[in-house]
């Protein structure tokens, strides 16, 4: 299996749309992530796995600006999100576990409404276009979300996402609750927001989806990321190795 651990000191012409170095965070007294170190440049799917209580929610919410860290930087395309949040939110969407909408409003509108408080007006041919573009049957841009299945919202979402034309995409549990068709369907998806230059950071449990989509895939094991294994030729992964080392993290 192909260990690739992030270098102490990137390179000065790197560019990295998500960034922790030697982050330090918890809550209260309670220590969560110890000495993260994660990069992520743009044109790149990292999935993040880990046993519950790893630190998983914790690193998003550095990269949201929910959570400060108690030592070392974070980074969203060059921003500090609690020095500067306006400029790092601007850089980045986020896709929760479940997707949040306005049930009364179509999924057309939905993106309208979620687009103008973003500062960013577009038309409705053009969100139709990335609703279709995103995999959504053209019967459903007009009709209110409160029918939809979580396939169906997340493809809303990935829609979203695209027309935000941000560098950063940020995703938690982005396969749970999805059959195995909506599952494949979805990772077409990321791999296309990928084509497009935006960076993805994936948080997940679902290791098979990972490794069907992701360039590289970290442990995170009690705060500290112990492995990363990035995907190499034709067959990317080896499963059965990331199997071992998922699973003995897990236990």
């Amino acid at each position: 299996m192909s260990i690739d651990r992030p270098p102490a000191t990137p390179a000065a012409d790197e560019r990295y749309v998500l960034e922790a170095r030697s982050v330090v965070a918890g809550y209260g007294d309670k220590t969560i992530l110890r000495t993260l170190d994660l990069r992520i440049r743009p044109g790149e799917i990292y999935a993040l796995l880990g046993a519950n209580g790893a630190g998983k929610t914790t690193t998003l919410s550095l990269f949201l600006g929910f959570l400060a860290p108690q030592s070392g930087q974070v980074r969203v395309d060059g921003h500090d999100p609690i020095a500067e949040p306006g400029l790092a939110r601007q850089r980045l969407a986020y896709i929760p576990e479940n997707v949040a909408l306005y049930e009364h409003l179509s999924a057309r509108e939905n993106i309208a409404y979620l687009l103008d408080l973003a500062g960013q007006a577009e038309d409705g041919a053009a969100i139709g276009a990335a609703l279709s573009g995103a995999g959504l049957d053209a019967a459903a841009h007009d009709r209110r979300v409160s029918g939809f299945s979580k396939g169906m919202r997340q493809k809303v979402a990935i829609a979203l996402a695209s027309m935000r034309k941000v560098p950063a995409l940020l995703l938690d549990e982005p396969t749970s609750g999805l059959d195995p068709q909506a599952t494949v369907e979805f990772n077409r998806l990321l791999t296309e927001l990928r084509a497009q230059g935006t960076g993805i950071l994936m948080v997940t449990h679902d290791l098979l989806s990972a490794a069907d989509v992701a360039d590289r895939i970290g442990f995170l094991d009690a705060g500290v990321l112990r492995e990363e294994v990035a995907a190499r030729g034709a067959d990317r992964f080896d499963v059965r190795a990331l199997h071992r080392s998922y699973g003995g993290q897990a236990a």
